[in-house]
C-alpha cells in the first residue's frame, strides 16, 4: 500500500465527514444491511452453512429446518458481538485483554461454555496454512506483546494499516482453540470504527485470497497483499452510504478525479 492509496481512503472519509450526522432512518437501514452481511459473510468463511436470507431469520430467532443449532448461535452471538463492538467504540474503549476476551466470549456463547473467553491450553495448526501458530505454554506472553505492541507501535500506522495489522497479529497467534478468525475480525472493525472508518466486511468470495495473504504475512512478514486487500475492502464499504445519500454518480466522479486504482 502507498500513502497515495491511504490518502485516497482518507478523502472517502472525509466526504462522508461531510455528510454527518447522517439522517436517523439512514443510519438505521446501513446498520440493519450491514449487520446482517457482516454476520453472513464472517461466518460462512468459517464453514457455517446459514444462506443470507437463513441468517436474517436466524437472527430473529426463528429455527431453519436442516441447519444446525450451532449455525444458529453463531448468527445470534455475532450479531451480539456487532453490538457490543459498537458499544465498545461509543464508549472509546481500549483494545486491551479484558475486549478480546470479552468479544470471544460472545462469539462461542452456547457453542463451547469451556473456551468461551479463555485462552487456549492445547497446540493448534491450521488447516491449508503454512504456518505454525506458537504453543500453548507462549500464548499469555504473545498476547500481551501484540497489546503492548497496539498501545505503543501500532499508533503511528494509518489507520487502515493498523486494523489489517491487528486481524493479521492476532490471527497469526490464534490464542484460542476456536473463533478466532470471527473475534480478529470483530478486532479489525473495532480498530476502524474507532478511527472514523465504516466497519467492513471480507466476503466469502474472497476466502481463498484471503487466506493466501493472511499466510504470506504470517510466514514472511509481508503484509502488502493483505493490507491491499482490506484497503479495498473499505474502499467497498463507502459504496453503501453513497447510494443511501443519492451521490452515487457524483462520488464515481470524484473516485476518477482521484485516480483511484490508478
Amino acid at each position: 500500500m502507498s500513502n497515495k492509496q491511504f490518502s485516497q481512503l482518507d478523502a472517502l472519509k472525509g466526504k462522508l465527514d461531510e455528510y454527518r450526522p447522517l439522517a436517523a432512518e439512514i443510519v438505521s437501514n446501513l446498520h440493519e444491511s450491514l449487520v446482517l452481511q457482516w454476520t453472513y459473510h464472517s461466518n460462512a468463511i468459517e464453514g457455517n452453512t446459514l444462506t443470507l436470507k437463513e441468517t436474517k431469520v436466524a437472527m430473529e430467532g426463528i429455527t431453519i429446518g436442516g441447519k444446525t443449532l450451532r449455525e444458529h448461535f453463531e448468527a445470534i452471538n455475532h450479531r451480539d458481538a456487532i453490538l457490543f463492538v459498537e458499544d465498545l467504540v461509543t464508549k472509546q474503549q481500549p483494545l486491551d485483554e479484558y475486549t478480546i476476551k470479552s468479544l470471544h466470549q460472545l462469539v462461542l456463547k452456547n457453542i463451547d461454555a469451556d473456551n468461551a473467553g479463555r485462552y487456549r491450553q492445547v497446540n493448534v495448526l491450521i488447516s491449508g496454512a503454512n504456518h505454525k501458530p506458537p504453543q500453548a505454554v507462549q500464548v499469555p506472553e504473545q498476547m500481551e506483546a501484540f497489546i503492548e505492541w497496539y498501545t505503543s507501535d501500532a499508533q503511528a500506522l494509518h489507520p487502515v494499516e493498523r486494523a489489517a495489522r491487528v486481524h493479521g497479529e492476532f490471527v497469526k497467534i490464534h490464542p484460542f482453540t476456536d473463533g478466532n478468525g470471527r473475534t480478529s475480525r470483530l478486532l479489525m472493525n473495532l480498530v476502524l470504527m474507532q478511527s472514523g472508518f465504516p466497519a467492513t466486511v471480507i466476503e466469502v468470495e474472497q476466502r481463498l485470497a484471503y487466506y493466501e495473504a493472511l499466510d504470506t504475512a504470517h510466514c514472511t512478514g509481508d503484509y502488502s497483499s493483505f493490507i491491499a486487500l482490506v484497503a479495498d475492502s473499505v474502499k467497498r464499504s463507502f459504496e453503501p452510504y453513497w447510494w443511501a445519500l443519492g451521490i452515487e454518480a457524483e462520488m464515481e466522479s470524484y473516485l476518477k478525479e482521484m485516480g483511484y486504482g490508478s
